[in-house]
């Protein structure tokens, strides 16, 4: 008994999370006297409790419940992370690209060639770097013509039976309101009036086509951002070149 007891000490101090399950039942199983091993065990229950409530053991018990929470946090984030990942939704301008692939291909096509006077005019008279005042006329002139197509397009969404969009005043009245922008802009004399005007008008143009009126397939509708944009931009180079071109002259 006095050689085992510095043995079973030694074992319970590097071993403190079994300490609670040496009982006397279990040293039954390895004892040939059952007296001698069961009062053993009555001692070894008695001489472990203090050491279970021992600084060192709450310590080791303290490291080990960080240590689990350690190992069990990064799967649990990982988790989470593809999660969150899996369902976030796509972003705006993502579901306006599909939305772009889904449009026909002659509107997509058409509405791309019909971009080139606007982007090729400034584009022109910036690589030869000399401001042309007939060429930003007529860029002037096919922005009117745009603009009188895009108000007049409500009309003929407008008129078939089947339609969302119906004939009344609200919807024929609003069309024919950028084409007098388009009129007007063609009364100027002075191009950076006129393309100032122009792009008043696309805006009035985008805004009852987008948010406005009855809409139109969704497709379209981003179609029509995006040539905005790049009409509106076009025509401000077009007034930008030619204020540039004023300050160098004087």
């Amino acid at each position: 008994k006095a050689n085992m007891f510095p043995l079973i000490q030694r074992c319970c101090f590097h071993t403190p999370f079994k300490l609670q399950k040496l009982t006397a039942p279990r040293l039954l199983l390895y004892g040939k006297n059952k007296t001698t091993c069961s009062s053993l065990g009555l001692q070894l229950q008695r001489d472990v409790c203090p050491l279970s409530r021992s600084p060192c053991l709450n310590i080791a018990s303290v490291y080990a419940t960080k240590l689990q929470a350690f190992h069990t946090s990064l799967p649990f984030l990982k988790k989470k992370t593809r999660k969150e990942s899996e369902t976030k939704a796509p972003g705006v301008l993502q579901r306006s690209m599909e939305s772009l692939k889904d449009s026909p291909k002659p509107a997509l096509y058409l509405s791309l060639v019909g971009l080139i006077p606007f982007v090729s005019i400034p584009l022109a008279m910036a690589i030869q770097g000399t401001y042309y005042p007939e060429l930003a006329f007529a860029q002037i002139m096919y922005g009117a013509v745009t603009v009188s197509f895009l108000g007049g397009m409500r009309w003929g969404f407008a008129l078939p039976e089947n339609s969302p969009a119906k004939p009344d005043w609200l919807n024929l009245a609003n069309s024919t309101v950028p084409p007098l922008f388009a009129c007007q802009a063609l009364l100027f004399k002075d191009v950076t009036q006129g393309a100032v005007m122009l792009v008043m008008a696309l805006g009035v143009a985008l805004h009852y086509d987008v948010s406005l009126l009855p809409t139109y397939p969704r497709w379209f509708k981003v179609l029509r951002v995006v040539g905005t944009l790049v009409m509106v931009f076009s025509l401000l180079a077009t007034a930008a070149l030619k204020t540039i071109s004023e300050i160098e002259q004087s």
